[in-house]
């Protein structure tokens, strides 16, 4: 058995755009990338936590994050 998961940063969604209006983009400015991560990006990432491809990777969390917590 593998046990995983996903740390995301800044998510740019319906429902961000929806509470936050004009200023959903900002949390997103805080990162090394200067932009928030679409849910797209992030569904990747689970995605290949969920392949075969990572059938070695056990134990992890992998930071969708925008490179916040590399710097």
């Amino acid at each position: 058995m593998r046990a995983n998961s996903v740390a995301p940063g800044p998510t740019r969604s319906g429902k961000v755009k929806g509470i936050m209006e004009e200023a959903a983009e900002q949390p997103g400015q805080a990162t090394p990338l200067a932009r928030m991560a679409s849910t797209a990006e992030i569904a990747e990432v689970v995605l290949f936590l969920t392949s075969d491809r990572s059938g070695y990777v056990t134990g992890a969390t992998l930071a969708a994050d925008g490179r916040r917590t590399a710097v």
